[in-house]
């Protein structure tokens, strides 16, 4: 094919293909249905002062976090971020120091479980099952770069299955 043909046919196509593009827009309709659904407002973001303190009581002081969870439902999945990707919530903070009983009543008004607390709180089954499911997730640490090995542990007597389980792995 000399040079003219090539740009001849070129020219040909591109028109077909400009041409095209009007018509295309035309035949395929946007709906609704393929955007994702619009969430309702949920008001302005929770204050960082009440987030922190919150997470840092479920450390250590189960009255208080009864307390300020009935005055701010939200607090309940809040987040702490402490920098460098440091991230905790109010029941991470009960799974890593062995605080069963504020962890439980995290969990018992919706705080989202998670591994380090079903370790913690000796859920061999919970344990188990995510790392058959997920093998790699027993090295990827929890807040503060505690290990998971570190959060059974806390959970004492009633976790020791969670903990053999878990050296089994080593």
């Amino acid at each position: 094919m000399d040079r003219r043909a090539f740009v001849s046919r070129g020219m040909a196509t591109l028109g077909l293909v400009l041409g095209a593009i009007p018509a295309m827009a035309e035949v395929t309709p946007v709906t609704d249905k393929k955007l994702p659904p619009v969430l309702p407002d949920k008001g302005p973001p929770l204050p960082q002062e009440a987030v922190k303190a919150f997470v840092a009581v479920a450390h250590r002081d189960l009255a208080q976090v009864e307390a300020m969870l009935k005055e701010q439902p939200h607090l309940i999945n809040a987040v702490w971020d402490w920098g460098g990707g440091d991230f905790e919530t109010a029941l991470g903070a009960a799974a890593h120091m062995g605080r069963p009983d504020i962890a439980r009543f995290l969990i018992a008004h919706g705080a989202r479980m998670d591994l380090y607390a079903a370790a913690m709180l000796g859920e061999l089954e919970i344990v188990r099952s995510v790392l058959t499911a997920f093998p790699d997730v027993r090295h990827t640490p929890g807040a503060h770069g505690i290990p998971l090995m570190a959060h059974a542990k806390a959970g004492g007597e009633k976790a020791e299955s969670v903990v053999r389980y878990l050296e089994s792995l080593a």
